[in-house]
């Protein structure tokens, strides 16, 4: 497809979809729900973490953990000690257990007092390259190894060097830095023209369907490609086409639905 007639099909779509009116059945409204910054990127990360599956689950999830957490998700992190676990025992969301939970929190408590918050600690790994990946491999490296006793498991972690698209990542790095009105702009010092297509199901079907991406597998290598090909259509803000694609593969483009994701988390 060329990039005129491309962008006469994903700018429309993403006019549709990018909008306030559309997040309120996603992950994405537990993070709305704070004012503090402090506590959006800190409920933020689980908040991306847990997106998968249905997401009336996840929805609930997060709101049994923002409960445990006496909705102070960030005073809970820097005040966490073991001696406090119990408040996340039981906690499950599929294969992310208890332990995860209470090792995820160790480890964010040891990011925060090292780097001061969790963007300071994304725009470390920023390089001169175009986009996130060094900044997500830091990233997720530095919470498996904050507390090696802790027990963080790698795969809830991704990482661009196993090979995998780090959608989670990829998308928590958009709600953070994009402006409004559905992401929430907090990191100032990573650029949207450095953020990746979060790559899915949705947004990969449809981006192969439409001749966007050539690569068969949704892997590292097929953001790369993707991204590149939506820098070439906005290179201030390539994560702009999620909305168009992920929209597209969902609800098909053709009539405005009444309950839409547009923010995307489950799937």
């Amino acid at each position: 497809m060329a990039p005129a007639d491309a962008r006469a099909l994903l700018d429309p779509l993403v006019a549709r979809y990018e909008r306030t009116a559309f997040i309120d059945e996603d992950p994405i409204s537990v993070v709305h729900a704070f004012d503090d910054p402090a506590d959006q990127e800190v409920i933020g990360l689980f908040a991306a973490v847990l997106a998968w599956g249905r997401r009336a689950t996840i929805l609930n999830k997060l709101a049994d953990l923002v409960d445990r957490m006496d909705a102070r998700p960030h005073r809970f992190v820097r005040d966490f000690t073991l001696a406090r676990a119990d408040r996340l025992d039981g906690f499950k969301h599929r294969t992310f257990s208890s332990a995860d939970a209470i090792a995820l929190t160790r480890s964010l408590r040891a990011v925060l007092e090292a780097h001061g918050s969790l963007g300071a600690l994304f725009a470390s790994g920023l390089s001169d390259e175009d986009d996130i990946g060094p900044a997500i491999q830091t990233f997720s490296d530095t919470l498996l190894t904050a507390v090696p006793e802790a027990g963080m498991r790698t795969k809830h972690l991704a990482r661009p060097s196993s090979g995998s698209a780090c959608k989670r990542l990829a998308m928590y790095a958009r709600w953070m830095t994009r402006p409004g009105p559905v992401d929430l702009g907090l990191w100032a010092n990573v650029r949207p023209s450095q953020l990746v297509i979060p790559l899915d199901v949705h947004t990969g079907t449809q981006a192969r369907r439409l001749g966007l991406l050539s690569r068969r597998y949704d892997d590292w290598r097929a953001v790369q490609e993707l991204t590149d090909v939506c820098r070439a259509l906005d290179p201030a803000d390539p994560a702009r086409y999620d909305f168009a694609l992920f929209g597209l593969g969902a609800y098909g483009g053709d009539e405005m639905p009444e309950v839409a994701d547009p923010a995307r988390g489950a799937g």
